[in-house]
């Protein structure tokens, strides 16, 4: 009598729950009805954007670094009776992000001139521009790789990625090189070259040149350090050279990266403006 009790009892739980599914998940023809703005939404994250069904609510407040949250398992939507109601008994963990541990203003007109800030054109405006200038650049990757690299390595140390990469355009004359430094390099801003048939760095990888670009621009516009081990090795020159002082915009480059470099920060400004127009 007393295992009948209980058969029967867990009979009407999972019953139960099998109702709350069956009565909370909507027919075929309610979702064919939902309208676009409905059927899905974007869950802003630190550092990330989550594309997700309507009706599934996650709970994206900030958490304490290295922690978890619970969240329904994905097939909790789909699949079989049996495979929801496992889902909604055994929910896993999701690992939560940490956000940037230091904060980027949002750059919002082509004329701020800031060097820390956050890119205006896209990754398809910074390729277009380049091959409508030079079709076959000489670099070890593709356009659009080379692109992604300033796009990420900019986004880890908030250094803008499309004046970066206009920069590059500048001191490669749109990867043409013909100077001191030769293609294999993987050295798009001229770091340690002083004229005179001196190649100065050189880089294993496209990714790594860029890393060291960025991490150089870095050294100049803030005291903070790179996020990523240090491969610019003019980095600590530049920041024992200005200790606690730091150059905020491009102009300021002038006669420091470029030498006598008048209008140097101009003119990749004006490139910039330029990638925007495509």
């Amino acid at each position: 009598m007393h295992a009948w009790g209980t058969s029967l009892g867990s009979f009407v739980f999972v019953g139960a729950l099998a109702g709350v599914v069956l009565f909370s998940t909507p027919t075929d023809v309610q979702a064919h009805r939902l309208t676009p703005s409905q059927a899905s939404e974007r869950v802003e994250l630190p550092g990330r954007t989550v594309q997700q069904p309507s009706g599934v609510r996650r709970d994206v407040r900030p958490t304490p670094a290295g922690s978890t949250r619970v969240v329904p398992r994905d097939d909790a939507a789909k699949g079989s009776l049996e495979d929801r109601i496992q889902a909604i008994l055994h929910p896993v963990e999701e690992p939560t992000m940490n956000p940037m541990p230091f904060d980027v203003p949002k750059t919002i007109s082509a004329y701020d001139d800031a060097i820390i800030g956050t890119p205006l054109a896209t990754e398809e405006q910074c390729v277009k521009y380049l091959l409508a200038y030079n079709p076959a650049p000489n670099i070890s990757c593709t356009p659009q790789q080379l692109v992604s690299f300033y796009y990420q390595e900019g986004a880890r140390e908030g250094i803008r990625p499309d004046v970066a990469f206009a920069q590059a355009l500048k001191e490669t004359g749109f990867f043409r090189y013909g100077g001191d430094v030769v293609p294999s390099q993987n050295n798009y801003c001229g770091l340690g070259t002083t004229g005179g048939g001196v190649r100065g760095a050189a880089f294993a990888t496209p990714q790594l040149g860029v890393r060291a670009h960025i991490q150089h621009l870095l050294a100049y516009a803030s005291t903070r350090e790179p996020q990523e081990p240090v491969v610019d090795p003019r980095y600590m020159l530049v920041r024992g050279t200005y200790g606690d002082n730091t150059l905020g915009a491009w102009e300021d480059l002038n006669g420091r990266w470029a030498v006598p470099g008048h209008s140097y920060g101009q003119s990749i400004l004006s490139m910039f403006r330029a990638i925007l127009s495509e």
